[in-house]
């Protein structure tokens, strides 16, 4: 069984038992977090939701939080001497699926 959840703005397709990594949650690390926002329940027989699925949650457990590596940010015109260099570390949570409850 599988299913698609809207976080973070985005929509990610989890399984249970899976580790993924989302955009940062406002979470405790070793807490429970549910995602009631489903959009897609697949498996025997699938639901889709409209724009989500009724009664449909995902619950899962916190493992860490964390920044990812750096990335940099560099502006450049040519032939303008103009030039900026800034490093970015983006914040994530890394949760564990632990039930899909449909």
């Amino acid at each position: 069984m599988y299913a698609i959840i809207e976080t973070g703005g985005k929509q990610v397709k989890v399984t249970e038992g899976q580790e993924v990594y989302i955009e940062k949650l406002d979470v405790a690390e070793g807490d429970a977090v549910t995602f009631d926002r489903v959009i897609l329940v697949g498996g025997d027989e699938t639901k889709v939701g409209a724009p989500y699925v009724e009664g449909a949650t995902v619950s899962a457990k916190v493992e860490k939080q964390g920044r990812a590596k750096k990335m940099i940010v560099y502006k450049y015109k040519a032939k303008k001497n103009y030039r900026r260099k800034q490093g970015h570390r983006q914040p994530y949570t890394k949760v564990t699926i632990e039930k899909i409850n449909a």
